[in-house]
């Protein structure tokens, strides 16, 4: 069975990131049951602070906080979901300590033109990004996309990124809401009212694409 490790950057419960991880994982389900949820911000994570030993340990030298156990989790993993937030165009801040501990997991070497990333171990994994955003417009979230499209290749060739983007998301589950509710909602954010019935339509869509992508990933 295909292993599944949920790292959930949402600093809220049962908001419309909760939403889409909870579809993606729906589908997941029919497949695995070797599916772990992670909260983030509950996790004891302390900051990277460059200091370059992991260049010569193979590790990182931090102690004391949870990286280790998520450390060995995350390589175990065969689909990594990475799911936040977009806050001023990027990942929330506990999600984003989890990242900047990615360092450890590659030899980094200053060159004359470049820093060149070689990873301690090739992974083949899934990765796969589930992101709920309050801007019209998914170009709020390209830093982050970026950003994985790099990670996926310096961890290895062989590695796959899967990017579902939710927009115009400004309340507590509103990616959940029908027509009727979308449009007493927009009135009050002064949200032309005539966008309520094709959002309804896409956030269904959206949410079965994330149950389609879980179950598709785990076969």
């Amino acid at each position: 069975m295909k292993k599944v490790l949920v790292l959930d950057g949402s600093t809220r419960k049962q908001g419309n990131t909760s939403i889409l991880i909870e579809h993606f994982l729906d589908g997941a389900k029919s497949n695995t049951d070797q599916i772990e949820h992670v909260i983030v911000k509950d996790l004891k994570i302390d900051y990277c602070n460059g200091c370059l030993r992991c260049n010569l340990i193979k590790r990182c030298s931090i102690s004391g906080d949870d990286w280790n156990e998520l450390s060995q989790k995350i390589a175990e993993a065969d689909v990594l979901v990475f799911a936040s937030p977009i806050y001023f165009h990027y990942v929330s801040s506990p999600l984003k300590k989890i990242i900047d501990r990615f360092r450890s997991l590659v030899h980094v070497q200053i060159t004359e033109q470049a820093v060149k990333h070689t990873p301690w171990q090739k992974w083949n994994k899934d990765f796969v990004l589930l992101l709920s955003m309050g801007s019209s417009d998914d170009i709020d979230a390209q830093p982050v996309l970026d950003l994985f499209e790099y990670m996926k290749e310096v961890m290895g060739e062989e590695n796959r990124l899967h990017v579902i983007k939710a927009t115009r998301l400004a309340v507590i589950k509103q990616i959940s809401k029908t027509e009727d509710e979308l449009n007493q909602l927009y009135t009050k954010l002064s949200i032309p009212e005539k966008l309520a019935k094709n959002d309804a339509i896409k956030n269904q869509k959206i949410l079965e694409s994330c149950f389609n992508l879980g179950s598709k990933l785990t076969i």
